[in-house]
This record gives structure tokens, sequence and C-alpha cells, in this order.
């Protein structure tokens, strides 16, 4: 079990970046918000010590994408609907990045992974194939098609970095 000042340090550094990966997977601000409780419950659970920041980083983001993923096939979450099936703009993203995430969150989820990761958190495609646990080939294949997309939604005012 982690100490107090660990998870105070982990969520300082990491709560943005989980934050925006839930809503890419969830899109609704109490689904992230019980994602992001989580994740940081699974950290300070977690025994074993990292070997670095960036270990730590790639761990809480592969556990971030797992803890969406279990409640996106929760039966619960099948079997209710929500009566608040509104578009909303959450807090904590930035009015200049809302379109561009709004235009990634209608994406296949391997491209919305592979775009966040990339962009984002400034992984290269070595490591997001690392942590998505695929090729690298298939990491360049994804942001290839992903771009595309982009491209298309945005009318063409997308431009790579």
């Amino acid at each position: 079990m982690r100490t107090e000042e660990a998870a105070e340090r982990a969520v300082e550094l990491y709560a943005d970046m989980i934050r925006r990966i839930c809503f890419m997977h969830l899109k609704k601000y109490e689904d992230v918000e019980d994602a992001f409780q989580e994740v940081f419950l699974k950290y300070i659970l977690h025994k074993e010590n990292f070997e670095s920041h960036a270990h730590e980083k790639a761990w809480l983001i592969r556990v971030a994408v797992n803890v969406c993923r279990d409640m996106l096939r929760s039966p619960f979450r099948r079997r209710v609907s929500s009566l608040d099936d509104l578009d909303f703009e959450p807090f904590y993203i930035q009015k200049e990045e809302g379109e561009l995430l709004c235009c990634i969150s209608g994406m296949p989820q391997k491209y919305r992974d592979v775009l966040y990761l990339f962009y984002y958190e400034g992984y290269t495609a070595v490591e997001i194939a690392a942590i998505m646990h695929r090729k690298e080939n298939t990491i360049y294949t994804w942001l290839g098609r992903a771009r595309k997309i982009l491209k298309e939604k945005l009318g063409g005012d997308f431009i790579e970095p």
C-alpha cells in the first residue's frame, strides 16, 4: 500500500491525464469521476514499486484504459439508459482542445487511444506499442488511419506537428 504523500503526488502529476483518458472512453462526467477514483484506488493498493516515473505513468494509463473498458462492459451499463445523454464540455478540457477532443471521441477506440498517447502525452509509436501490447507497425498504421479520419472530420485543417 502506498503512502498518502505518494498518492497525493501521483494525483497532482497525473490527474488531468487520467481524466482525459477516461473522458475519451466514457464521455460522461459521472462515469469519468468513478473511473478516476478507481484508478487511483488501484494505484494506492498496488504493492510493487515502479522502476521509474515513466513506468508509473505507463502503468496508470494502462489501468485507466482497463477500468474504462470494464465499466463499458459492465452488465449494469448495458441494461440502464441514462437521462443525461446530453453533449457537454467538461470543465477540465480547455476550449481550444474541445473541438479536437470531440473529433477524436467519435473515432474507434484503438484510434482514440493511439492519438491521445501520441499527441497529448508525447509518447513515441514504440512506447505506445509497449503500453498497448501491440506491434510497432500496428501503431504506425493506426496513427496513419486516425490522422486521415481527423483530416476528413476537420475539413483538411489538421496539421501534423
